[in-house]
């Protein structure tokens, strides 16, 4: 139970982060040298960790780095024989991969006193992951589109939650993730235009006298509860936990 805990709150820190992380990175983009320096070293330790860690599997693979919007990139790649015996680190729905990008955020703790927010990706699974995270974005705005109701999808890692929340975004749609711990997920609500129109319809019908007190004036948005405070158990039709 002791070893789950700071499992758990790291799961949880990682989602509080990420629910501001577009904001951040856009914040970021143009890192200063102290950022850059701080970059450059995690990126030096965290590539001698995967060595090692290369070695004592006796696995081949060249790892890359590169840093975007102050976020360091790590990939480990192979060609051939060497890079189907790379899966071996990716493991069912990329859960060993997760596993390996926490040790090696942790050894960039350990080593700077700095909590690491790098990607480390394994013989491509998060870029092919990518892409079908961006149907599955696109698949839920065509289901809210056409039926008017929320789309719950499957638990997503925090990684990956903001990589939709992104491609929600890009498609004029909203979305919010909901649940805690293993369970918590993203939920796709309306088009972002409809709920700023009603707002505005909303604000106007206050200065002008209209009837209809907050929350129950006709075409004013649903409040949803703040997501740290939600728990949903759902999982939609015909999809898998990832």
């Amino acid at each position: 139970m002791s070893a789950q805990q700071p499992t758990d709150q790291r799961r949880d820190d990682d989602a509080a982060e990420d629910a501001h992380a577009s904001a951040a990175d856009a914040a970021a983009s143009e890192p200063n040298a102290e950022e850059a320096a701080l970059r450059e070293e995690e990126s030096e330790i965290a590539a001698d960790y995967l060595e090692e860690l290369l070695d004592i599997a006796d696995l081949d693979g060249d790892i890359e780095i590169e840093v975007h919007q102050n976020r360091t990139f790590l990939s480990v790649v192979a060609e051939g024989e060497q890079a189907e015996d790379l899966k071996m680190l990716v493991g069912k729905h990329g859960e060993v991969l997760d596993s390996l990008q926490e040790l090696v955020r942790l050894s960039v703790l350990a080593a700077t006193g700095n909590r690491s927010r790098l990607i480390l990706d394994i013989a491509g699974h998060r870029e092919r992951r990518k892409g079908e995270l961006r149907s599955l974005a696109e698949e839920a705005v065509a289901s809210v589109r056409e039926s008017g109701k929320d789309r719950h999808l499957q638990p997503l890692s925090p990684y990956e939650r903001k990589l939709v929340h992104d491609f929600v975004a890009e498609l004029g749609f909203l979305s919010a993730s909901a649940g805690e711990g293993p369970k918590r997920h993203i939920v796709v609500t309306g088009p972002r235009e409809a709920a700023e129109d009603a707002t505005s319809g909303a604000g106007a019908g206050a200065d002008g006298g209209a009837s209809g007190a907050a929350g129950g004036a006709p075409g004013a948005v649903p409040q949803h509860p703040d997501p740290a405070e939600v728990t949903v158990d759902f999982t939609a039709p015909g999809e898998e936990p990832a």
